[in-house]
């Protein structure tokens, strides 16, 4: 997989998806202190899965319009254990193939998706108002 991992995503789980052969860019090591939106952006731009714990984008997203061709998975486990997280993480990642074009929240036991728009849905959107 093909992820932007936001500043807030611990080293550990960077770590180990490089480590699974995943091509993870970390905006901790390349963007530090850059925008939501500039971070969407890239992840975007690069067709890049976002990995965060950041609820706001979601609502980016949303109200964006992202494209289909990208995806945001919003971590919300309980952080009870910072190993149990990142496992839990890993396997709720790799456990799927179907990220692209979804917003997805994983949480301790579960995984919702929802579909985002296409970029042609988006366009048409704004044209209908």
């Amino acid at each position: 997989m093909r992820i932007l991992a936001n500043e807030n995503v611990s080293a550990a789980i960077i770590k180990r998806l490089r480590a699974d052969g995943h091509d993870v860019l970390s905006a901790k090591e390349s963007m530090r202190g850059q925008t939501d939106r500039a971070i969407l952006e890239r992840a975007q731009k690069e067709e890049r899965l976002l990995l965060t714990h950041d609820k706001d984008f979601g609502e980016l997203a949303f109200g964006w319009g992202l494209p289909a061709s990208c995806g945001v998975i919003l971590l919300r486990l309980t952080g009870a254990k910072a190993h149990v997280d990142c496992q839990r993480a890993i396997a709720a990642l790799e456990s799927r193939t179907d990220w692209v074009g979804h917003f997805s929240v994983v949480t301790d036991n579960r995984i919702r998706m929802r579909r985002l728009r296409s970029l042609a849905a988006s366009k048409g959107d704004a044209s209908d108002r």
